[in-house]
């Protein structure tokens, strides 16, 4: 069911811009290690998941069974999230969320079993996708902040 996961990602847009913002721009753009993302980095991870899943989100309601994928560490990398100042990163993570929430609202219950292909060719539906997006966002943030 959908309707809990739009209620989850409606009550994240509320509560984690706040805590992202708290944690104050040095320890917001340290990497833990050479080959690990920041937190600012984790955030522009959850933008990039935002980006790919718009597009499976609208493009599965009119395209057979689209071909949706991208290599994560890639888009991180070439998006320069590292080089931003970090309210920008936030302030995108959270219109975009916003937005998607909006988007989901408006999806017709009967084109929530349309679906697309991931990398494996496993058809995905988009009540699944949508699902899934928001249990891959809360994952993420607990790297982040504890809320």
């Amino acid at each position: 069911m959908i309707k809990h996961s739009i209620t989850r990602l409606s009550h994240l847009g509320e509560i984690i811009p706040p805590l992202l913002t708290a944690i104050g721009e040095p320890a917001f753009s340290t990497k833990p290690a050479p080959k690990k993302w920041s937190k600012k980095e984790i955030i522009g991870h959850l933008i990039d998941s935002a980006t790919n899943n718009h597009q499976r989100f609208v493009r599965a309601q009119f395209e057979p069974t689209p071909q949706i994928y991208y290599d994560q560490h890639k888009w991180n990398e070439y998006s320069y999230y590292d080089r931003m100042e970090g309210a920008l990163v936030i302030a995108f993570w959270t219109a975009y969320n916003n937005h998607l929430v909006e988007l989901i609202k408006h999806i017709p219950e009967e084109k929530l079993q349309f679906g697309c292909l991931p990398r494996d060719n496993t058809l995905l539906t988009l009540e699944f996708l949508i699902n899934d997006y928001v249990t891959h966002l809360e994952h993420h943030l607990q790297q982040v902040v504890e809320y």
